[in-house]
């Protein structure tokens, strides 16, 4: 038998036996328990703790005459990410001279992993990531969406005179929302952020202060409590980064300050520009934060509002910061507020800006389009949008309907979504390919595998995505 010094992650299917006394003191172990499950004198050591009661459980049972089999537990390895599944059998060893059982025999195996088991460290924290990264979107879904409807509730209210600045804000609020989802799928693709944009500090805090005002100014008047949000921000020498993940902090950072204002008080942004960082710091009046809570106020799934919170709105803020080679910090005392300062580095060369819309030259001449989508409102906005551009739009709802519109020549593009019942879009564009060679298609997909057999389907556009972006797709396929 090995002493368990096989490579990480190879698990061998060896006999692990033990004996204990009637009341758990270990009598024995051959090499093969010792290897996995250690020499301690509590056998159970290295059980996860819920595991390792029911193990006593198990064993005092046996000690009182009672097989015990095919018990299932979850062994801690230092040489291993995941627990290792271990099968055990307790059989009691009778006394002939008492009906109580002097000894019980432990035996049992480690569960040999299927194929489908073998995950790598990365990958395992890979998910641990993303889940996180999930419960942090829901986060901030949340304040987009209390954003929305909030200017929504507000337009109704006010009527059309402000209507351009809801719009605009509701707008911005549904842009932040797709980046959300496009940062998860790069992660899931193990893409990267390659290049940052130039961002106005200055603009972008007026703008999230705009943004939720319905939930700092409207909802408290409403129960007679006063809160003020102000800037003291001048013009700024700009800073690299993602405008859409720098929102998303400075939106957790005032819907915090906002929650610790229970009777009212005051938020104030001011910034510091130094030699080599820009300082933004966030104030508020509120009740403020113990030492004990400072240390712990960036920790993922730590919160101070119960039920309410999911703790991952400072812990997501503090990776954001770290990812734009910055920091974030906190300072405060009970009974008289807190102060976040962010600090970014400064932006020593000039940088040609990065922007996100599509700048190739749009063709102005009408065209004759295929658009299919099993969504009605996707499909019908689509083609309003298009026809609106002056082009000439056919619709169906499926591939199947589809393909009956299909003839040579008579399509100048196709335009399919890809997730669709009976057939999906890479299927249907294979079957238009044996009707028209030449016809340019184009995919449309909200999904995160982006891969695609290029001499069947021409372009992949991501969803959401704007009419300006598909006409330049499509200009460049004429």
């Amino acid at each position: 038998m090995s002493d368990y010094s096989s490579p990480a992650g190879m698990i061998e299917p060896e006999l692990l036996v033990a004996t204990c006394s009637a009341d758990g003191v270990i009598l024995s172990r051959n090499s093969a328990w010792s290897g996995l499950l250690g020499e301690s004198q509590d056998i159970w050591a290295n059980l996860q703790a819920e595991d390792a009661d029911i193990a006593r459980q198990n064993l005092k049972e046996a000690s009182h005459g009672s097989l015990v089999t095919h018990a299932l537990f979850m062994v801690e390895r230092k040489d291993r990410d995941i627990p290792v599944p271990v099968l055990l059998h307790f059989i009691p060893v009778q006394d002939n001279s008492t009906s109580r059982s002097s000894s019980v025999a432990i035996s049992g195996e480690v569960l040999s992993e299927p194929s489908t088991w073998t995950e790598s460290q990365t990958h395992r924290h890979r998910m641990e990531t993303l889940g996180r990264m999930t419960m942090g979107m829901a986060h901030d879904f949340n304040n987009l969406l209390s954003g929305i409807l909030g200017h929504i509730e507000l337009w109704k209210i006010e009527g059309s005179e402000h209507a351009d600045h809801h719009l605009t804000t509701i707008e911005q609020a549904a842009r932040d929302g797709a980046e959300l989802i496009s940062k998860v799928q790069r992660y899931i693709r193990q893409e990267v952020r390659t290049t940052f944009e130039q961002i106005d500090l200055t603009a972008l805090v007026s703008e999230c202060i705009s943004f939720t005002k319905p939930y700092w100014y409207n909802e408290p008047r409403r129960q007679g409590i006063e809160i003020l949000i102000s800037s003291n921000l001048r013009e700024l020498p700009p800073i690299e980064g993602s405008a859409s993940e720098l929102r998303d902090v400075l939106v957790n950072l005032i819907l915090n300050a906002v929650h610790v204002l229970p009777t009212g008080g005051r938020v104030v942004f001011n910034a510091h520009s130094k030699k080599d960082s820009m300082e933004l710091q966030v104030s508020d009046t509120g009740t403020g934060m113990s030492s004990e809570v400072q240390k712990r106020v960036f920790d993922p799934l730590f919160t101070t509002k119960g039920d309410r919170g999911t703790g991952m709105g400072l812990a997501v803020a503090a990776g954001i910061l770290r990812e734009h080679g910055g920091s974030i910090s906190v300072t405060s005392e009970l009974g008289t507020g807190s102060v976040f300062t962010l600090s970014f580095p400064r932006v020593l060369t000039e940088v040609v800006p990065v922007f996100n819309s599509v700048t190739h030259p749009i063709s102005k001449s009408s065209k004759r389009i295929l658009v299919v989508d099993d969504e009605e409102m996707v499909r019908n906005i689509i083609s309003k949008l298009l026809t609106v551009r002056g082009h000439e739009v056919t619709s169906a709802s499926s591939g199947p309907e589809a393909l009956s519109f299909v003839k040579p020549r008579i399509f100048d593009f196709v335009i399919t979504d890809q997730g669709m019942p009976e057939m999906s879009g890479r299927e249907f564009a294979h079957q238009v390919r044996k009707i028209d060679p030449t016809i340019p298609i184009i995919l449309l997909t909200g999904d995160t595998d982006l891969r695609v057999d290029l001499g069947t389907i021409n372009r992949v556009m991501t969803k959401p995505f704007k009419i300006n972006e598909l006409e330049a797709a499509m200009s460049e396929l004429s």
